[in-house]
């Protein structure tokens, strides 16, 4: 049964400047930069026929490419941190794809997603590690200049099922041309 889940992918120069930023962070497991993406939809474990299904329905999004802005690293989680983040700027393209999915995925019968959309690449999962240690970390690699990429496609990629961060594969890509 996979685990499904669309996205942007990030490029490779991009994931190399990202990867960069890895270490210094106690009780953080780094992603590796080939895993790095922005989700837009988590699918979740379905069986094969509804994952056919699935990505059949996502030929229908007819979007034009747009540009993907990084800018800066935060984390997610607050007082308890979950994981360290570049943040992406939510533009009106990139918000505009991430609700077809979601009323694409609704319409085959998935549950809404219970989070508010807020784009993101995951750098490192977090374990123990303390706000303050994510609060210094953050003081000295949280900026960097941004960096953006023309996103002219996504995809629908699959997971082993584990606590996250890959490896991810591509099962199949749509493009952006509109």
């Amino acid at each position: 049964m996979p685990r499904l889940f669309t996205g942007l992918e990030i490029p490779a120069e991009i994931g190399q400047t990202l990867s960069s930023l890895r270490g210094g962070l106690p009780g953080a497991r780094w992603i590796d930069p080939e895993n790095y993406h922005v989700t837009l939809r988590f699918i979740g474990d379905i069986d094969g026929m509804y994952a056919n299904e699935v990505a059949s329905m996502l030929f229908r999004v007819n979007r034009k490419p747009f540009e993907v802005r990084l800018q800066g690293l935060t984390s997610f989680g607050g007082k308890k941190p979950r994981a360290v983040v570049a943040a992406v700027e939510p533009s009106r393209p990139l918000i505009e794809l991430q609700a077809e999915h979601e009323r694409l995925m609704q319409r085959l019968g998935l549950d809404p997603e219970g989070r508010k959309f807020t784009p993101h690449v995951t750098l490192a999962r977090l374990h123990d590690s303390s706000s303050r240690d994510v609060a210094d970390y953050l003081s000295v690699r949280g900026y960097f200049p941004s960096k953006s990429f023309l996103a002219s496609r996504f995809v629908l990629f699959s997971s082993r099922a584990s606590t996250g961060g890959g490896p991810y594969v591509v099962e199949d890509s749509y493009a952006l041309s509109a």
